[in-house]
């Protein structure tokens, strides 16, 4: 081989070598924005859903809400519909609480006020014996107050704006379960007359006067406070279940309307 065939040799096998290193590196270059680029559009996709899932919940929640305004304001909305709208929110708030812990400490704020029950289910035992109560046909109004120290709540009966009876006492909220458990040992009759009361005398006449449950009594026996496992709270309505498993609806009061 001549010296000049020597150097065409060499130079065509760097050609070659230049070549396949060009194409290697374009490849990988390729394969590797490829990739990113996957990698970008599913984390982009993931956010998405994430979000619309977000927006979703809240969408669902807003519905069931409007509805169940509207009811307290009308006593209008079917019962079914608004049954079937308190148990869907309590669900809803149920994974939104669990996404957003400020959503248990929002509720337990909201709650300071007075607010009158609009509608009921009843207990468990009352819907198997005479079916859900629906709306609430007296007047009973309960208040919080989240701000004292310990927390207070009264619950009564009034006939206009006289109270027929109405029990007062401490309460305590589980922010974790959102769960307000509480204890009566004070009865008001007509506004005149003041009692104090005894272990499990509250819970024993809020059973027979409808406003409280039997399973207050048997936790009572068990030294276990009465409680309501709160679904919601804000400016207008309030949600819960309360330890008898009925499902409940108030509407805020101003306590010149109580």
């Amino acid at each position: 081989m001549t010296k000049f065939q020597s150097i065409c040799s060499l130079l065509w096998s760097i050609s070659l070598l230049s070549w396949s290193a060009q194409a290697f590196t374009t490849n990988h270059h390729c394969h590797f924005f490829s990739v990113v680029s996957i990698e970008t559009t599913s984390t982009q996709c993931q956010a998405s859903t994430e979000n619309s899932d977000t927006t979703s919940l809240q969408s669902q929640i807003d519905a069931n809400l409007a509805l169940l305004t509207k009811a307290a304001e009308t006593k209008s909305e079917d019962p079914d519909a608004v049954y079937d709208a308190l148990a869907e929110l309590e669900s809803q708030m149920r994974k939104a609480a669990k996404e957003d812990e400020a959503v248990a400490q929002t509720t337990l704020q909201n709650l300071t006020g007075s607010w009158r029950l609009i509608f009921t289910t009843g207990t468990a035992k009352t819907q198997q014996q005479r079916g859900r109560i629906n709306y609430f046909p007296i007047k009973a109004v309960q208040s919080f107050d989240t701000t004292a120290s310990p927390m207070t709540i009264e619950n009564g009966i009034y006939f206009g704006n006289w109270p027929a009876l109405r029990f007062s006492g401490t309460m305590d909220f589980d922010l974790q379960k959102r769960r307000l458990e509480f204890d009566f040992d004070g009865l008001e009759l007509l506004g005149l007359l003041n009692l104090q009361l005894g272990q499990g005398q509250a819970v024993s006449l809020g059973a027979k006067t409808g406003l409280g449950s039997e399973s207050n009594v048997a936790n009572a026996a068990k030294q276990k406070s009465a409680f309501f496992n709160w679904i919601s709270a804000d400016t207008n309505i309030a949600t819960a279940r309360g330890g008898g498993g009925g499902l409940a609806l108030w509407k805020r009061v101003e306590p010149e309307d109580e």
